[in-house]
């Protein structure tokens, strides 16, 4: 197939390259795909007008979205910047504490510390906080390949990680890496899988809590980036939840090792990550009510 670049598909369409990147980042164009920063575009890729889900904009998402424009702070969207933000960091080794985690948020400083503080926390905490704002204003957008990989150039944008010319920010993995000691799919693959996962999910009349989890265990199964791949799924169940009016959840500290249980035994003991899931969603559902927001 032949391909072509951003800024022939911008002159092709009469648009500028900054909406043609855009288009790309956010599924509007089919097939295109990412070689390091560099977006690959079919040469006879149409525009897609809209990639809307059918889902309405739930009591929730309406609050994000005007907590997160108004800047408001100590509600429902304060809440899950950082409650979300410093549980999937500190599940994957981030050393900040909820209290600096706040702190970031709230003044974009880290504050006082007297312990020494990895750059790439601080840096992955701030992009994090865009990840989940990426989010909410995508919320009743379909899920594509271009969003995932974009959820992952957000993520780890700038980190010492970024700089190695071997890790493929906001692309799959170049290299085969593994999870809790087990195989994930060969980096020739990873495509592949992650386009019949979407296939699969996607073809759902109707999203269930159930699918929603299925597609987080085979994503991570699949293991599709080099790193990042944890905090990537997460933010995707937050979406996913999000989009199809299902109260969401954050996978805490005291839940960490029922949440890698469960997914080592999902196919063969759904309960163990189901019941975890149904818990942090109860914590959430908690606040939900203590804002008023109907669920």
């Amino acid at each position: 197939m032949e391909y072509i670049s951003v800024s022939q598909f911008a002159e092709k369409y009469g648009i500028s390259e900054r909406t043609a990147r855009n288009l790309c980042a956010t599924g509007k164009i089919d097939g295109v795909f990412l070689t390091g920063k560099t977006w690959n575009i079919p040469a006879d890729a149409q525009l897609i007008k809209s990639r809307k889900a059918k889902a309405k904009s739930s009591p929730l998402m309406l609050r994000l979205r005007e907590e997160k424009e108004s800047k408001l702070k100590g509600g429902i969207y304060y809440r899950t910047q950082i409650d979300l933000t410093y549980n999937s960091n500190h599940l994957e080794g981030s050393r900040l504490t909820k209290e600096q985690t706040r702190y970031i948020f709230e003044t974009n400083t880290l504050g006082i510390t007297t312990e020494n503080t990895r750059v790439d926390d601080i840096i992955e905490t701030v992009n994090h906080f865009r990840c989940i704002d990426f989010v909410i204003d995508h919320a009743t957008d379909k899920i594509t390949e271009p969003f995932i990989k974009e959820l992952h150039r957000i993520l780890k944008s700038n980190t010492s990680d970024s700089q190695k010319p071997w890790f493929m920010v906001g692309d799959y993995k170049r290299l085969p890496n593994e999870v809790g000691g087990e195989e994930t799919i060969q980096p020739k693959d990873v495509h592949k899988h992650v386009k019949a996962l979407l296939s699969d999910y996607n073809a759902l009349k109707k999203v269930e809590l159930d699918d929603i989890i299925d597609f987080h265990v085979r994503l991570e199964r699949i293991h599709p980036f080099q790193d990042g791949n944890g905090r990537v799924g997460r933010l995707l169940l937050f979406w996913q939840c999000l989009q199809n009016g299902i109260v969401p959840f954050i996978i805490s500290e005291d839940l960490r090792l029922y949440y890698y249980r469960g997914i080592q035994n999902w196919g063969q003991t759904n309960g163990y990550l189901r019941d975890t899931c149904l818990t942090a969603q109860d914590q959430y559902a908690a606040l939900l009510d203590y804002f008023k927001i109907k669920h």
